[in-house]
């Protein structure tokens, strides 16, 4: 993971890159003393993660984020516990207190490495192709069974799947049943011109998309035509709009 180090401090900056040597995942590819250097930085070095101070001089690290057309993974790392929740808003990775503990590090680097796992993962899911098993397509119907209550339903009047633990609820209508499925498994059986995977937790139909805006640390959020709301991953945003481009 190629990675910049943000912060107004020297020795601040000096302290992180001694701990970060620990760690031969995380590459440091460069250092910034201020948003305007550190935007510059971003843009030309293109990194996979940035260690952000958030109060500097002229503009805080909240406002460096603003300005950015390119957003990698974001780890906060300042003095002040006031701004986590807003760093959490802006889909923050992690939000580190000065001085950084050699133990909350380590977690921080152990979560961020499990998380690319799991997006490689979800990656290689999406390439391999069952050639045994026909996708299923907005016309095609499905048996769905929540209990005693069972629906016949076409894919086309699905707008959303959304997992939960080892189930998957489905949202048709005004109903909103759990079934015993994997996310990653139902993922394999849909045609991907009309479904697609938004991040971990769910799948949209393409069809029932209404409106997108831009979202935090270069995602996206999409309304469904029933008014769901959700949130595109970073990751998936890229995808998404490869996919839809002229």
């Amino acid at each position: 993971m190629k990675a910049i180090i943000i912060d107004d401090e020297r020795l601040a900056r000096k302290e992180l890159t001694n701990l970060l040597a620990e760690y031969p995942e995380i590459e440091i590819i460069g250092e910034s003393h201020n948003a305007d250097h550190a935007k510059k930085n971003i843009e030309a070095l293109k990194p996979d993660l940035i260690f952000l101070d958030i109060q500097m001089p002229a503009k805080t690290g909240f406002e460096l984020l603003e300005e950015l057309s390119f957003v990698p993974q974001v780890i906060f790392t300042t003095a002040y516990d006031e701004y986590a929740l807003k760093a959490f808003e802006v889909n923050a990775f992690d939000y580190l207190l000065k001085p950084i503990e050699k133990e909350r590090l380590k977690d921080c680097i152990y979560k961020l490495k499990e998380t690319i796992k799991e997006e490689e993962e979800m990656d290689a899911s999406e390439a391999q192709e069952d050639s045994s098993l026909k996708r299923l397509g907005p016309e095609d119907q499905v048996f769905v069974k929540d209990g005693e209550k069972c629906w016949f339903v076409r894919l086309k009047d699905v707008s959303a799947f959304e997992s939960e633990g080892n189930y998957v609820r489905v949202y048709f209508d005004n109903y909103k049943p759990l079934i015993l499925k994997s996310l990653n498994n139902l993922e394999q059986r849909l045609d991907t011109k009309s479904f697609f995977r938004a991040n971990r937790k769910f799948i949209i139909n393409l069809n029932w998309i209404e409106s997108m805006e831009s979202w935090f640390n270069g995602g996206l959020r999409v309304t469904l035509t029933d008014g769901k709301q959700v949130e595109i991953s970073r990751r998936q945003a890229a995808k998404l709009k490869d996919k839809m481009s002229l």
